[in-house]
């Protein structure tokens, strides 16, 4: 065997004895009994792979305990579906490396690796996603609705203090509308939707509220009223990517696509409403 190829097998090892750990580990978290048990199949399966390339390079290497850590964080904090799509990219670079090699054992290992991605897949059964729908509501209401009344706040009142606390009321009262409608929406489907209706309306209500927050934040902590503007449209922006790139993960769709979708709803609302803003201000001659 050249030693390029051991060196790559040596690799593979690596990546197998850790995605055992990872999934015993996620196994043991696990309280899905149907879960539970494929994710234990796995890791007994990345094991087995494990000892058929120990026998073909002569090496024991150990594990990658940080990518261990990592895994099993995001399986804890963001759920089990967005840790196992991370690692169902992850299988299907090894099922592809697999192909490369002349090698029967490997090659065997490489149609293995596919049947693990079905599984991963067919795992998925979590509430979270359930609710995903609520969440997107009340997320994508708020950035849209509110990034445009900051925005036309900003130059309608002119003053920080003003904004952030006619921003807030705007916010708590559009957030308990949003519930409730989200609730009588839910409500309204009945047998259709495997949603209950007031875990539904909490989704969407506590998604709008926390955006809320973050966007009012800026007018609370800074006194220019632009220069807490421009802090409230980075923070959606940031809020639209980090919510987007956990979306596209979990479902496994395009990240892009669904960022500048979102992002250019967003900034053209929030366009619009500061222009509003400002022709309202010019003609009215109204000072804050």
């Amino acid at each position: 065997m050249e030693e390029s190829v051991k060196k790559q097998i040596i690799i593979a090892q690596i990546s197998e004895i850790t995605e055992y750990i990872i999934y015993r580990k996620l196994a043991s978290i696990e309280k899905d009994s149907a879960n539970k048990a494929v994710l234990e199949q796995i890791a007994s399966e990345e094991n087995k792979h494990y000892k058929i390339l120990q026998k073909l390079s002569g090496a024991s290497p150990k594990p990658n305990m940080l990518k261990v850590y990592w895994y099993v964080f995001c399986a804890r904090t963001f759920g089990l579906t967005f840790a196992i799509k991370l690692m169902e990219s992850g299988e299907q670079g090894a099922s592809e490396k697999y192909g490369m090699y002349d090698i029967p054992e490997i090659k065997a290992l490489a149609k293995e690796e596919q049947v693990h991605e079905q599984r991963l897949i067919a795992l998925i059964n979590e509430e979270r996603l359930s609710y995903m729908g609520s969440v997107v509501l009340g997320l994508n209401d708020a950035l849209v609705e509110f990034t445009g009344a900051l925005a036309g706040f900003t130059l309608a009142l002119g003053d920080h203090k003003l904004i952030a606390l006619t921003g807030s009321i705007t916010g708590i009262a559009a957030a308990l509308s949003m519930a409730s409608s989200e609730y009588l929406s839910t409500k309204s489907e009945g047998g259709d939707s495997d949603k209950h209706p007031i875990k539904a309306s909490v989704y969407t209500g506590v998604a709008y509220l926390i955006t809320v927050i973050a966007l009012i934040s800026p007018f609370v902590f800074c006194s220019n009223v632009i220069i807490s503007l421009v802090i409230m449209l980075l923070s959606a922006l940031l809020i639209i990517a980090i919510f987007n790139f956990y979306y596209s993960v979990a479902r496994g769709e395009s990240f892009k696509k669904r960022f500048l979708e979102m992002a250019i709803l967003s900034f053209s609302v929030a366009g619009v409403s500061f222009l509003i803003g400002y022709l309202l201000k010019l003609f009215t001659g109204i000072e804050a």
